[in-house]
């Protein structure tokens, strides 16, 4: 099964930074093709998870603020034994503008029926402890979850966030961008044209056209408009292995209101 997807956090050359005092080399597995560049702190939920090795410091996913001191992710984002960190309240990636908080991470919680070996079988979703709460302001917020077991309609407004590419194997961007992703039904990305029986429904189906996730926005948030706000019904999980806007393909996330019971029971 796994050879017809490819899970968005493969690698890619990044650039130089200095952030938080240190100097460290950035190796960037990107995001989001098509859309443009977002308005500095326009999703305040939206973090950097990256990890240490020897000296430098890498973002290789995005994630969510949920709580004050919690952030979900995707599953296959932290399978891997590491020293992580979240950085919250970021734009560029290259540059420190005063804005960011940075927390390391205290404990990785995974679902318990996640298979790093099968990820179409679904339960891509993680949450990570930060080792301090943030503090809540202008530029960084919670994010609004939906309420247990809802699904939105074919064609809901949403948008996928990201630091990314603008096309499969492009140029990188170390600026966050978001691209219009509307929601693709169940009845409709499980067809035999669509996804298929690789499509469950614990997952959200979201684009399918010129604009898509892509290599890197794993663990990043699917921000949906419903009753007049936008509410994050989406942990970026994968894309087709034939390229990231592949026609009839769209970016699939897990669906975050199938897990509503299990984050609660881990957070308290």
């Amino acid at each position: 099964m796994l050879r017809f997807l490819v899970l968005t956090s493969l690698a890619a050359i990044g650039k130089k930074m200095t952030a938080n005092t240190m100097h460290c080399s950035l190796h960037y597995y990107f995001s989001v093709v098509g859309g443009e560049v977002a308005s500095p702190n326009s999703w305040p939920w939206q973090i950097s998870l990256q990890f240490l090795s020897g000296s430098s410091i890498y973002h290789t996913c995005g994630g969510t603020l949920i709580r004050r001191g919690w952030v979900m992710t995707a599953a296959h984002c932290v399978d891997t034994s590491r020293t992580w960190r979240v950085v919250l309240g970021d734009h560029n990636l290259i540059a420190n503008e005063g804005k960011e908080q940075y927390k390391s991470v205290s404990r990785v919680y995974i679902h318990p029926n996640w298979n790093r070996n099968n990820a179409a079988a679904g339960w891509d979703i993680a949450l990570l402890r930060l080792s301090s709460d943030a503090t809540l302001n202008t530029y960084v917020q919670l994010a609004n979850l939906p309420p247990t077991g809802q699904i939105l309609p074919n064609n809901n407004f949403c948008y996928i966030t990201g630091w990314g590419r603008t096309q499969t194997g492009g140029q990188l961007s170390a600026l966050l961008k978001q691209a219009y992703l509307p929601i693709v039904d169940y009845q409709t990305c499980s067809s035999p044209l669509w996804w298929g029986s690789t499509v469950k429904t614990s997952m959200v189906c979201a684009g399918g056209s010129s604009n898509s996730g892509c290599n890197g926005d794993s663990g990043g948030p699917l921000n949906c408009y419903v009753g007049g706000r936008w509410v994050v019904h989406g942990v970026t999980s994968f894309v087709s292995s034939l390229g990231c806007n592949t026609y009839r393909k769209p970016t699939v996330f897990s669906r975050v209101s199938n897990y509503i019971s299990w984050m609660n029971s881990i957070m308290g």
